[in-house]
């Protein structure tokens, strides 16, 4: 039975309702149809259910779902473990309390999302995320914050595999032994409540929700020093954490533009700002903090409005001090509503990540993704602290591998985590919590479950299976997740053993570097570079670079990694510095448009493939089997850079 006749001929005559989704090979994916999209939608609200099958809700229809994997929460890191885990086959229901995706990087924020290459440049995160910021970069160059939005959202309804269920909070979990049997979620806006069963849950909700109605670990605070020895921690434990903020943009207008703020507005002086000086006033403030000194979760009103007195005052000192009189002309556009919570709750682990990791690269026999942004402290009171430095930054020793360990829970066996919450020392959660660094960590979270799933195990079972954990391992890379120490040796990738040939070479970019196993330069002390690219001049031709096996070979998928400019920061962002050195739009490096091909067996060359407008980094090519002496890509043109640039290229069976 097809998925369309399944929907068509299921009887919908009582509220149970089963989701079924089309397995995808992880090899390529197509989006959804829209007729898909809306078969899928109708399903979570079926036209016959009514009212009344739950006694204490006599006005909310139940809905069962019943799914593979149930994600809970919408930021990057939700987003991204949904889409890892679907477009390896898992079926996924992904819960958003929100009406829109992205968390502290949509609209309702708008915080730019940082990450390892804010520090330690060259290590911009690949895999999911690097697709979505490409893909913003080129559809979005007028920086809108909810075109942004809009992306996210495509990238998640066109996932054949994900039902997505927005302004719906899970509020109870039930469990059998150890293991998550389902949850309940509730929406008013559709007067519906949601029972899902599923066999791996992730919470992806930043504050832990289904966490905490699992009965899973959880810590909160901040630790001793002497419970691991951190130099950066606390000499007496408490239950603080950093605050939250409000961010708020500004636009300049052609004549003066007057501000009278509310009665309620905080009254900031010169005094209050000796410590957060103010350059700009198109985008403000990450020190217009509050609230970590409070009850982050359940303080809410009280934060959000706090925050608001504190923008009003900050913004009527700028256009009324008489401190900044070049303000006269701009005014406020947009004041965020929620407030961005950096920290709550933390899930205990396996293993809990602490500030010796994070220095000494994470040495883990089980590393999923890749941090680097310093342990970024702030104090907890925030604005209420003026003699104090809103933050206080210790840069880690480059980038650090976080481990599978840190990604599921200790005491329930079928909870994975993803975000801000996995299981980390406050001081190291500094560090771990910003948004580039969740979207991997989602990414390798939903990879781990659809891993899981398949092999019937649970991730503490794939961390001590360590044939299968390096099996795991180099999926995450073949999606291109970075992971530091790390490189290509998937046995299945038939191209390890060809020789490689190339029309040019610009040394030290050979030809032979897109078999070496790995997929980005390295930055060395120096400033120079490892490189791990093969180049070619574009003046004088077409460049092409080719794989040439032992024997003939029978080939069905081709997989590139192309360059696009992992130097540089690539995020959105209202705030002109962070914009000044980014591209928005394709990156210069990237190859634009190019053919594959295959030599057939007599010396025929056969197209497997024609690219125009690409601005990818990772693209794969299925198509009928061939058997092949030899597969060439060759380069038409890039989107500006004079040299062809190509990082890897694989061939599967």
């Amino acid at each position: 039975m097809t998925r369309r006749d399944f929907f068509e001929a299921f009887p919908f005559t009582g509220y149970s309702l089963i989701v079924l989704a089309d397995r995808i090979p992880p090899a390529e994916h197509q989006p959804a149809s829209v007729e898909d999209i809306r078969r899928r939608m109708d399903a979570v609200s079926p036209a016959s259910l009514r009212p009344g099958q739950l006694p204490a809700e006599p006005n909310m229809r139940l809905v069962e779902l019943e799914t593979d994997f149930v994600v809970a929460g919408g930021g990057l890191s939700g987003v991204c473990a949904a889409i890892a885990a679907a477009r390896h086959g898992a079926r996924v229901v992904l819960i958003q309390d929100r009406s829109r995706l992205g968390g502290n990087s949509s609209s309702e924020v708008r915080m730019h999302v940082m990450g390892a290459n804010s520090r330690h440049p060259g290590w911009r995160e690949g895999g999911i995320l690097e697709e979505l910021r490409l893909a913003d970069a080129v559809g979005n160059p007028q920086r809108s914050w909810e075109l942004w939005d809009l992306l996210l959202y495509d990238k998640v309804v066109s996932e054949p595999n994900i039902v997505l269920l927005l302004d719906t909070t899970v509020y109870a979990a039930r469990k059998q032994n150890d293991r998550i049997t389902e949850v309940m979620a509730r929406c008013d806006r559709s007067e519906q409540i949601y029972r899902i069963r599923a066999k791996m849950f992730c919470d992806a909700t930043g504050d832990s929700r289904l966490a905490l109605e699992a009965g899973a670990e959880i810590r909160t605070g901040r630790e001793a020093r002497s419970e691991f020895g951190e130099s950066l921690a606390m000499e007496k434990p408490d239950q603080e954490t950093l605050g939250s903020s409000l961010l708020f943009t500004a636009r300049h207008y052609d004549r003066p533009m007057p501000f009278k703020p509310p009665s309620w507005a905080r009254k900031v002086t010169r005094e209050h700002l000796r410590m957060r000086p103010i350059t700009s006033w198109e985008y403000g403030y990450w020190w217009i903090e509050w609230g970590g000194h409070r009850d982050i979760i359940r303080d809410h009103e009280r934060i959000r409005f706090e925050l608001l007195s504190i923008v009003m005052g900050v913004w009527d000192y700028i256009k009324n001090s008489g401190d900044h009189p070049s303000s006269a002309a701009w005014a406020l556009e947009w004041v965020g509503m929620i407030p961005g919570k950096r920290g709550s709750r933390r899930v205990v682990g396996d293993y809990i990540l602490t500030q010796h990791d994070l220095m000494n690269g994470g040495q883990f026999d089980d590393a999923v993704a890749i941090g680097g942004w310093p342990m970024d402290d702030h104090p907890p009171a925030g604005f209420d602290c003026p003699e104090l430095k809103p933050t206080v930054q210790t840069p880690t020793n480059g980038v650090y591998n976080i481990p599978l360990r840190a990604l599921y829970s200790r005491n329930i066996s079928n909870l994975l985590m993803a975000g801000r919450n996995i299981s980390c020392s406050h001081v190291a959660f500094t560090s771990t919590r910003v948004m580039a660094t969740c979207a991997a960590v989602g990414q390798a979270a939903g990879t781990a479950a659809a891993f899981c799933l398949e092999r019937g195990i649970t991730p503490r079972q794939l961390y001590q299976d360590k044939a299968a954990l390096r099996r795991f391992q180099q999926i995450l890379l073949r999606d291109d997740q970075t992971i530091r120490g790390l490189c290509n040796e998937d046995p299945d990738d038939l191209a390890r053993k060809a020789q490689v040939r190339a029309s040019a070479e610009q040394p030290p970019a050979r030809a032979a570097n897109v078999i070496d196993g790995h997929t980005r330069d390295y930055p060395l002390p120096d400033g120079s570079k490892e490189i791990h690219h093969w180049a070619a001049p574009m003046e004088g031709g077409e460049p092409w670079i080719e794989l040439v096996f032992p024997r003939p070979q029978r080939i069905s998928m081709v997989q590139i990694t192309f360059d696009t400019g992992f130097q540089r920061m690539l995020t959105l962002s209202a705030q002109s510095s962070v914009n000044r050195n980014m591209i928005r739009g394709p990156q210069p490096e990237t190859v634009r448009d190019y053919v594959l091909e295959a030599r057939l067996p007599g010396g025929r060359w056969q197209e497997l493939a024609s690219v125009q407008g690409n601005f990818y980094r990772l693209r794969r090519h299925s198509f009928p089997p061939v058997e092949t002496e030899a597969i060439r890509l060759r380069i038409k043109a890039t989107n500006g850079d004079p040299l062809a640039r190509v990082f890897e290229i694989r061939c599967y069976a």
